[in-house]
C-alpha cells in the first residue's frame, strides 16, 4: 500500500503526463476530462452491454423517453418523443409520436443530403436487436417485451439459413407515419416505458449508416445526441465533441421541493443551451493510483468513484480529507444501485451441473468467501453485503432480507465438501472430486489492484477449506467476450441496474438472457415460469411475493455468489460545476460545465 503522503501528496506525486498522451484543449475550449476503469468494446447499441460503452453510446444517440437529470425519486420524460406514450387498458399497444425536426449528424452514408430522425428509424434499431447476424448480447432483454412477430423474423431467418428480413412489416413495431410508432407486445407489459428510456440500448439509428460501414459500424456511430465521436484509440482515449447539429435543448429539471441540492442546481443553470462543455476527453486508466494521481494533479475533472483502495485516505469516515477539502473538492456520496458477483459457469465440468453434489460445491465456495473482510480491507468500508441480486433503491429490493447468499461460515462449507465426497484423498491438503479426480478451480480475473486483493483474499478463503484455485489475467474486453461465450469456469464482475425495477436483476437467471446478462448460463423451468409472470403483471403484493419466490430457487442452486452494493465517493474539481451522480442512467456529460475562472484561480 502506498502511504498516506504519496496518496494525498498533489503535486508531489507523479503526474499522469508521462503516462498518457493527455491532450490539451485549445484555449477557450470547455473540456471535460473523464476516466474509464476498464475498457470500451464499441459504440453500436445493438452490440455492446458493458457499462463504459453504453455511457458512451448514451451521449451519441438519442432515446424516445430520457430520465430528468435532478428530479429524486426517478421521472421518465419525453426525449425525441413529443409526449408520454398513449397505452391502451390492457398495456399491450403503445403508440408515440416523435418530434420533427431532429436531425442525425452529417455523415458520408447520406451523401450529402440532412437526414431527419424518423419512426422508422427506431424500428429498423429494434429489429437489429433479433437479427441473429447482429449477435446482440441484449437479444434476451428485448425478447421477455414480447413484441408480436419479431422473434417469429428471427427464427424465420436461423431456419431458413437467410438474411434477417428488415422490410417485412411485423405488428411489434411499426411506423404508422413518418412521426408515429406503434409498439405491440404479446401479453400486458405494465413497465414497456422502462425499456423505451435512455439513448444507451434502444435509440433512432439510421439504416444507410449501418449498411454503410458495414462490420466497422462500432467504430462509426451516427446519432442525433449531444456529442460525437472525434477521435478513438482503443482501450485508450475517447474524444467526443459537440454535436453541430444538436436541437435546441435547454436545461430544464423537476426536483422535488425539498431537495436543496437539486433546486440550487437547477436556479443555476435553467434555460441554459446543452451542452454546456464543447468537449468531453476520456482516458482508459484501469489502475486506481494512477487515475487517483492524475486527479490530485488537475488532469481529470471527476473521480468516479474514488477507488476503494484509497477511501480511507481520501474520505475518511465518508467525509472529504481536510487537505481536500481546502483545495475547494467536491464530495458527492452515494449507495450506488449495483451489485458485485461471482458467477459459476454451469456448463463448466467442474462447478457447473445441477446434481446435488455440484450444488453443495457452489454453496461451499460461497460460505467460505469472507465479504465482510471484503468490504472493510479492500473497499475500505464503501460498500454494503448483497444478500441477493437486487440492488439497493429498486423495486423488489428489502433492506431488511437476510440469506444464505451472505453468510460466511468455513466450517459449514467444509462439512458440505466431507458430505458429498470432496476429500482429501492423498493428503496434500488438497481436496480431490468425488470421483478421485484432481480439484482445481479456475477464475478468470484482471490484473488491477483492486482485483489482486480480491483474489488474494478469495485464494486465502477456499485454501482454508481445502480448494486449490488458480486465475487467468487477461483484459476486461476479452473476459467479457468469453463470459458471454461460455468459455470461462469463473468470473467476478459487477452490473449497474439500468431501471427503476429490480426485476431486470433476475434476467440473469433467465434461459433465454444465456449469451447476455445470464453469465452462468442457469437453466431452470421453474424460474423462468416466475420471471414470466413476474414480467407481465403490475406492481403490488403479489409481483413482490414472486420476488422472494425466484430468490429461493436462485440460491437453492448457487449459480451465483453476490458479493456487495458498492457506496461510492465521486469528487470533483472546483471547476466542474453542476455535478450530480445519477442513480441509474448514463447520460450526463450534457448537464455539466467548466468555469475556467475557477480552473485558472
Amino acid at each position: 500500500m502506498v502511504k498516506r503522503r504519496e496518496l494525498l501528496g498533489g503535486a508531489a506525486g507523479a503526474s499522469l503526463a508521462a503516462a498518457v498522451p493527455w491532450a490539451r484543449a485549445q484555449a477557450g475550449t470547455k473540456r471535460l476530462r473523464v476516466t474509464f476503469r476498464s475498457a470500451e468494446t464499441g459504440f453500436d447499441p445493438a452490440r455492446v452491454n458493458d457499462i463504459y460503452s453504453r455511457q458512451v453510446c448514451a451521449h451519441l444517440f438519442d432515446g424516445l423517453y430520457r430520465y430528468d437529470y435532478l428530479a429524486r425519486p426517478i421521472r421518465i420524460k419525453p426525449n425525441v418523443a413529443a409526449a408520454m406514450p398513449e397505452v391502451s387498458a390492457d398495456f399491450r399497444v403503445w403508440t408515440v409520436t416523435l418530434r420533427p425536426g431532429i436531425f442525425f449528424t452529417d455523415d458520408p452514408a447520406f451523401k450529402g443530403g440532412r437526414r431527419e430522425l424518423v419512426a422508422a428509424d427506431f424500428v429498423y434499431a429494434l429489429k437489429r436487436f433479433f437479427d441473429p447476424v447482429t449477435t446482440s448480447p441484449t437479444y434476451g432483454y428485448w425478447k421477455k417485451q414480447g413484441f408480436v412477430g419479431l422473434d417469429a423474423l428471427r427464427d424465420e431467418a436461423l431456419k431458413n439459413k437467410t438474411a434477417f428480413d428488415y422490410d417485412r412489416p411485423v405488428e411489434g413495431v411499426k411506423a404508422l407515419d413518418r412521426y408515429t410508432l406503434r409498439f405491440t407486445v404479446d401479453e400486458p407489459r405494465p413497465r414497456l416505458l422502462h425499456a423505451l428510456a435512455g439513448g444507451d440500448l434502444f435509440n433512432g439509428v439510421a439504416r444507410e449508416v449501418v449498411e454503410h460501414y458495414g462490420d466497422d459500424i462500432a467504430a462509426h456511430p451516427v446519432g442525433t445526441g449531444p456529442f460525437v465521436l472525434k477521435d478513438w484509440r482503443r482501450s485508450s482515449r475517447i474524444l467526443l465533441v459537440r454535436n453541430p447539429d444538436f436541437r435546441d435543448e435547454r436545461y430544464a429539471a423537476e426536483p422535488a421541493a425539498d431537495d436543496t441540492e437539486g433546486r440550487a442546481l437547477l436556479a443555476r443553470f435553467k434555460g441554459r443551451r446543452l451542452p454546456m462543455v464543447d468537449e468531453v476527453e476520456i482516458f482508459v486508466i484501469e489502475e486506481g493510483q494512477p487515475r487517483w494521481l492524475s486527479f490530485l494533479n488537475g488532469e481529470v475533472d471527476l473521480m468516479d468513484p474514488v477507488p476503494p483502495e484509497l477511501a480511507t485516505a481520501a474520505v475518511p469516515n465518508g467525509r472529504l480529507a481536510p487537505n481536500l477539502e481546502k483545495r475547494g473538492i467536491g464530495l458527492h456520496r452515494i449507495q450506488n444501485a449495483d451489485v458485485g458477483f461471482l458467477y459459476f459457469n454451469m456448463d463448466d465440468p467442474v462447478v457447473g451441473g445441477y446434481t446435488p453434489e455440484k450444488v453443495a460445491l457452489r454453496r461451499a465456495i460461497g460460505l467460505a468467501m469472507d465479504i465482510e473482510r471484503e468490504v472493510q480491507l479492500i473497499r475500505n468500508g464503501q460498500a454494503i453485503r448483497a444478500q441477493t441480486s437486487v440492488p439497493p433503491g429498486l423495486y423488489g429490493y428489502d433492506p431488511a432480507l437476510r440469506t444464505v447468499n451472505g453468510e460466511f461460515d468455513p466450517s459449514r462449507a467444509r462439512a458440505l465438501l466431507d458430505l458429498y465426497g470432496y476429500l482429501d484423498r492423498d493428503g496434500d491438503g488438497w481436496r480431490e472430486q468425488p470421483d478421485g479426480a484432481p480439484l482445481l478451480l479456475r477464475k478468470a480475473t484482471q490484473s488491477d489492484q483492486v482485483y489482486r486483493q480480491l483474489e488474494e483474499l478469495l485464494q486465502k478463503n477456499l485454501a482454508a477449506v481445502g480448494l486449490r484455485i488458480e486465475f487467468d489475467i487477461r483484459q476486461w474486453p476479452e473476459n467479457l467476450k468469453a463470459g458471454r461465450a461460455g468459455k470461462l469456469q469463473m468470473w467476478s464482475l459487477a452490473t449497474t441496474a439500468a431501471s427503476p425495477d429490480g426485476f431486470d436483476s433476475l434476467a440473469r437467471y433467465n434461459s433465454a438472457e444465456i449469451g447476455g446478462q445470464n453469465f452462468a448460463r442457469f437453466r431452470h423451468a421453474g424460474f423462468d415460469a416466475i420471471y414470466r409472470r413476474m414480467n407481465l403483471m403490475p406492481d403490488g403484493p403479489e409481483r413482490l411475493a414472486l420476488f422472494k419466490e425466484a430468490h429461493k430457487i436462485a440460491l437453492a442452486y448457487a449459480p451465483y455468489k453476490f458479493h456487495t452494493h458498492r457506496i461510492y465517493a465521486d469528487l470533483t474539481q472546483p471547476w466542474l460545476v453542476g455535478y450530480r451522480r445519477p442513480s441509474l442512467w448514463l447520460d450526463l456529460w450534457q448537464y455539466l460545465d467548466i468555469d475556467h475562472g475557477a480552473a485558472k484561480a
